[in-house]
């Protein structure tokens, strides 16, 4: 039960405090200060507000998925004891980062912030190349049987329309 509380706390600093951190709030608030435009319609705020909501659900699931699941954190240096594979890990291998792009547009939506834009486009670049040149090569080594099989039938990016069974 200690380990598991203190995997819920790792994650949940880590959420804040680190890289989703800084690319949804620390960021952001630098180049815009949560300044909202004047003029905005209710409308684009409402569909930027569904944007952050559905980018934030994947970080809350996963935390709950790592640590349950996985039997670690989602910090990468405090990596999970088995390859998560469930929830929205069925539909596409990386969840958390699509999650985190998704509100980043979102607040440039709901900002009108170019800098915000600019700031997702980085993250995207820096993410990608962070999959392919650390964190894909480092779950092929930790788990050599089962994310070759994963990876064949689970997008990166892109969600699949129907869950992976594992089968």
């Amino acid at each position: 039960m200690a380990s598991t509380r203190r995997s819920i706390v790792v994650s949940l600093l880590f959420i804040v405090f680190g890289g989703p951190g800084f690319l949804l709030l620390y960021i952001p608030y630098w180049i815009t200060r949560f300044h909202l435009p004047a003029d905005q319609p209710l409308w684009q705020m409402l569909a930027a507000g569904m944007l952050i909501f559905a980018g934030l659900v994947p970080q809350l699931e996963s935390i709950q998925r790592f640590i349950y699941a996985g039997r670690g954190t989602l910090v990468p240096t405090v990596p999970t004891e088995r390859l998560v594979v469930s929830g929205l890990y069925r539909y596409v291998r990386n969840p958390m980062y699509v999650g985190v792009l998704t509100a980043l547009a979102g607040e440039a939506i709901l900002f009108r912030s170019r800098g915000l834009v600019y700031e997702a486009l980085a993250a995207a670049l820096g993410v990608h190349l962070f999959v392919l040149f650390y964190e894909e090569p480092t779950l092929l080594r930790r788990h050599p049987e089962d994310y070759p099989r994963y990876r064949q039938h689970v997008p990166r990016w892109l969600p699949r329309i129907k869950p992976w069974n594992g089968a």
